[in-house]
C-alpha cells in the first residue's frame, strides 16, 4: 500500500532549469519549465553538499530527465538524469550567459500563468540554449529571435509588414508596440517609433529564423531592433526583464 501510495505520487518529465535558489543549509529551490507539466517549482534535498550525487544537474540552462514527487506547496526531485549540458558551456561565456538568462528570466514570467502553450515554450527554450551552447549565431541575436517567437508563442505575434490594426499592406515605417507592430501612416498613434526598413527586415527574419538574412543584417539595425524587441516584451509583460539590461550589444 505504501509503494503504491508512493507511486501515484511521483512522476517523470524532461525539464529546463530556468533559476534556482538556496532553501536551508543543504538544499535548493528549483524552478522548471518542463515538457508536459508546464513550470514546476521543486525542492532538490541536499545537492549543495559535494556529495550529492546531481548537485550539477540541476544547474540553470541544464536540460533534465527528472522524477519528482508531489509535495504540499513544493514538488521533491527524487532522480536526475543530463539530456543536455548546455550550462558549463554557456557560462564560460558572458554574452552568452547574460542572453541565456534573459531566455530563462522571460520564459519563467510567460509560462508562470499559460500553461496552455508550455510545451511550445519548452522546445523554444531548448533550441534557444542549444544555439548559445554551440555559438551557431551572435548570442544577441539568439535572443532576439526567441523573444519574438516566444511572445508569439503567447499570443502577442507581432507584425512587420502589414499594419497591425487594419492589416493595411506593407511595409511601413512605423512601429507601435500597443498596436502590435508595424502600422500604416493613417493608423499610426503619436510617438510610435519610426525604425529604418533594414530594421524591419531584420525584425521579421528573427521572428521567422531566417538566419541567413539575420547574418547579413548591420550593427545599427541590430541595435535599432534590440530596443524594439525589448520594448514590445516590456509592454505585453507589463514589467522589465531585468536581466536584459545586461546583454551585451554591438
Amino acid at each position: 500500500m505504501a509503494t503504491k501510495s508512493f507511486q501515484s505520487r511521483t512522476y517523470r518529465d524532461e525539464g529546463v532549469v530556468l533559476r534556482t535558489h538556496k532553501l536551508g543549509e543543504a538544499d535548493r529551490i528549483v524552478i522548471l519549465l518542463t515538457r508536459n507539466h508546464g513550470q514546476v517549482r521543486a525542492v532538490a534535498k541536499g545537492v549543495r553538499r559535494t556529495s550529492s550525487k546531481f548537485g550539477a544537474r540541476l544547474e540553470p540552462f541544464m536540460v533534465v530527465d527528472l522524477q519528482l514527487s508531489h509535495g504540499r506547496s513544493l514538488d521533491i526531485v527524487t532522480q536526475v538524469q543530463t539530456k543536455g549540458a548546455y550550462g558549463a558551456g554557456i557560462a564560460a561565456d558572458y554574452a552568452s550567459y547574460t542572453a541565456a538568462a534573459a531566455i530563462a528570466e522571460t520564459a519563467e514570467r510567460l509560462t508562470d500563468v499559460d500553461g496552455e502553450s508550455a510545451n511550445a515554450h519548452y522546445h523554444l527554450v531548448i533550441g534557444a540554449l542549444a544555439a548559445l551552447s554551440r555559438a551557431a549565431h551572435a548570442p544577441e541575436l539568439i535572443l532576439d529571435s526567441y523573444l519574438l517567437r516566444a511572445l508569439a508563442t503567447a499570443g502577442w505575434a507581432p507584425t512587420f509588414t502589414d499594419c497591425a490594426r487594419c492589416n493595411a499592406p506593407g511595409p511601413h515605417s512605423a512601429f507601435s508596440a500597443p498596436l502590435g507592430g508595424a502600422v500604416c501612416p493613417a493608423c499610426r498613434p503619436p510617438g510610435s517609433a519610426s525604425p529604418s526598413a533594414e530594421t524591419m527586415l531584420l525584425l521579421a527574419a528573427l521572428l521567422s529564423g531566417d538566419w541567413e538574412a539575420v547574418g547579413a543584417s548591420g550593427p545599427q539595425p541590430r541595435r535599432e531592433s534590440a530596443g524594439l524587441v525589448a520594448s514590445y516584451l516590456q509592454w505585453h509583460l507589463e514589467r522589465v526583464v531585468r536581466s536584459l539590461q545586461h546583454v551585451e550589444r554591438v
